[in-house]
Parts: C-alpha cells; sequence; structure tokens
C-alpha cells in the first residue's frame, strides 16, 4: 500500500491528525463528489479546499435541497458524500450510505431587507397584509422547520412564492423582491451587507441537525470516508463555527 493510500485509511479509520504536510497525491488523480445541502454551501467550499491541500483529492460539489439531493443519489446519480439539513431526508437514502454521522446544528431566523425597513420584530409580524413574505417548499428541510416554527407561534402566513431551497429564498429578500423569508441563522450571517436577521425564540424555533454519510457505491470510498471524518475532525468543526454552525455532542 502506497503512501498516500495508508494516509488515507488512517484517515478513515478516524486518524484524523492531519497537517499541511500531509502526503499529497502521487501518480493517480483522485476525485470525489459530494453532494451537499445548500444551507452548507459556503462552508463546505472552505474544508473542500482544505481536505484538497492535505490529500491530493480534489472535491466536486453539488449544492441543492436536501430533499433533490436524496432523490438523486436513489436514482443513482454518481456521488460520494451526502450532507443533508435533516436527518429525514438522510433516512431516505439508508440503504444507500453507510451510517450517517451528525455534525452540525443550525437554527432559524428571519431574514428582511438590509435595515429592516417594514419594522419585523417576530413571527407573528410575518401575517400582516403588507409583507410579501417567501417560504421554501415544504419538501425541503427549511421549508418543513419554517412550518413548524409558525405553528407553534401560532402564526398562519400565505407565502408569496415557495422557493427550491433555502439560497433561494434568502436571494428573493435581498433583491428585494420579498420582504422577509424564514431561513437558516447561519444564511444571514453570509450575507450582512444586503440582510438583516431577526432572531427567533427558543421557544418558537427549531433546532436544525445535519447528518453526513459516505454512499455506499462510491468509486472511491477510501477518499469519501476521509472526507466524512475530515468535516467530524476539530479542523471541520472549527470551520463550522466560523460559518456560524454549532456542533452536536459527539461521543
Amino acid at each position: 500500500m502506497g503512501a498516500r493510500r495508508r494516509w488515507l485509511a488512517g484517515l478513515a479509520a478516524g486518524l484524523l491528525l492531519l497537517a499541511p504536510a500531509a502526503p499529497r497525491a502521487e501518480t493517480q488523480h483522485h476525485e470525489i463528489t459530494v453532494f451537499a445541502a445548500a444551507s452548507l454551501s459556503d462552508c463546505f467550499r472552505e474544508l473542500g479546499i482544505t481536505f484538497e491541500h492535505w490529500t491530493g483529492v480534489h472535491v466536486t460539489f453539488s449544492f441543492a435541497a436536501s430533499s433533490l439531493l436524496a432523490t438523486q443519489v436513489q436514482h443513482g446519480a454518481p456521488a460520494d458524500v451526502i450532507a443533508t439539513a435533516d436527518e429525514v431526508t438522510m433516512s431516505k437514502v439508508a440503504d444507500l450510505v453507510e451510517a450517517p454521522h451528525p455534525f452540525a446544528h443550525n437554527r432559524l431566523e428571519i431574514a428582511v431587507e438590509k435595515g429592516n425597513p417594514k419594522r419585523i420584530a417576530k413571527l407573528a409580524d410575518l401575517a400582516r397584509s403588507d409583507l410579501a413574505v417567501v417560504l421554501a417548499a415544504e419538501e425541503v428541510p427549511v421549508g418543513k422547520y419554517a412550518r413548524e416554527a409558525l405553528a407553534e407561534a401560532g402564526v398562519s402566513v400565505a407565502p408569496r412564492s415557495l422557493e427550491a431551497d433555502v439560497k433561494a429564498v434568502l436571494n428573493k429578500v435581498a433583491l428585494g423582491e420579498a420582504d422577509a423569508g424564514i431561513v437558516y441563522a447561519t444564511d444571514v450571517r453570509a450575507l450582512p451587507a444586503k440582510v438583516d436577521g431577526v432572531e427567533i425564540p427558543d421557544s418558537q424555533n427549531v433546532i436544525a441537525t445535519y447528518p453526513i454519510a459516505a454512499v455506499k457505491k462510491s468509486a472511491d470510498a477510501e477518499s469519501a470516508r476521509a472526507f466524512v471524518n475530515f468535516v467530524l475532525s476539530e479542523k471541520g468543526r472549527d470551520t463550522l463555527a466560523h460559518f456560524g454552525f454549532t456542533a452536536p455532542r459527539i461521543p
């Protein structure tokens, strides 16, 4: 077994002592494809750059709604790793992936136009007739979470549109095409110059749990497992925290 394979095997087994001087790919080009929830896009791109630098394995990402990614995996799309924004969606591909690992938590916020010109202060305000509110479609995790939060608050909202994923909701608000939308706190944090966030109290909020798993039919299972363990590593947790995610308790 070459130096690269020994190193990746060690990482996949949980030996996560990574360093910039870790072995690079020797002769063969290695590449994996990671399917990840849209809300992970900024964070995972940074993780992918570091992972490639340290391992020589190039990571290609496909970011979309978790429900769409799961459907694509079910239909045989060539994914090596999948990370979803909820555990229910991951369970739909349970027979196609290795054991999933929860790696991050997120919470909901109301995204509003910069400066909050409509003076939105709480979920109840989203029922106002003068507001254009957008939500993600119900089959999308953030859309499901948003409806749970609204139900908990006893609020009925008629959305102006139903969007394909959380980034589409955020962009509607950022572009002034909507007054408000329910997104993740990390998404608001990603566009500080264009949107503001209105916090949702814990009593009405929903905490999203993100699991990640290697796909059983990966063409490079060793590298896929290594990426999963890299996300679970201290470096992965630090990067996730930098983008506003919180870490679940790791046994």
